[in-house]
């Protein structure tokens, strides 16, 4: 055997170890979002979520195919809520007019944990105060819950037999779900509204990949 063809088999066997390599290291069937990811989420974000049939802001139910149509900024909280809430849904607002400058169409949601208070006229007042875009969501104590175990959250009300200034916590997460892809990744209170615009804009683009 030659020494010229020596090296091209030490090479051709170089190219394959580092192939198999390559299909080892990367995940089971790909993740065109790897590049976009900023958290992680036992069992994968395609856990996080659910079908579901609430009532809007107008008063008509809705199901999550309709809500959720195009990208979308998911927050649970309620109107009620003396700061973080608005503070939360102020920042999404802001990301989506950021996005929107960048030709991005992209809606908030905001569901509430406190449908004893938040009627839908209550949700349209507080929605269309923080974005001319952001949906409000309502439903009885049952469906609230079953949506906020989907997506994981956690709500408690406390002092409820004050009838008017109770507190409720609550998770303060916001989620990207996108139409066709279902949750793909979540923000926590320190996203600012930049980091979340580059963010949503990154998994948007993706997604079309």
């Amino acid at each position: 055997m030659t020494e010229r063809r020596i090296m091209i088999l030490a090479v051709v066997a170089s190219a394959l170890l580092l192939l198999t390599g390559w299909l080892w290291l990367r995940p089971a069937g790909g993740d065109v979002f790897a590049d976009c990811r900023r958290s992680a989420v036992a069992g994968g974000t395609e856990a996080l979520g659910g079908r579901f049939t609430l009532t809007d802001e107008t008063g008509a139910r809705v199901t999550d195919a309709q809500v959720f149509d195009r990208p979308s900024i998911f927050y649970m909280g309620y109107t009620y809520c003396p700061d973080v809430c608005p503070m939360d849904n102020a920042r999404n607002a802001a990301a989506v007019d950021l996005l929107k400058a960048r030709g991005y169409d992209v809606r908030p949601v905001f569901m509430s944990v406190d449908p004893a208070r938040d009627t839908p006229e209550r949700m349209r007042d507080f929605t269309d105060a923080m974005h001319p875009d952001m949906l409000g969501l309502t439903g009885s104590v049952d469906e609230v819950t079953a949506v906020s175990k989907a997506w994981r959250g956690y709500f408690k009300v406390n002092d409820a037999e004050d009838k008017e200034s109770y507190l409720v916590d609550h998770t303060t997460q916001s989620y990207l779900v996108l139409p066709g892809r279902g949750t793909v990744e979540f923000f926590t209170r320190d996203t600012t509204p930049e980091q979340m615009a580059d963010t949503v804009a990154c998994f948007v683009d993706h997604a079309k990949s």
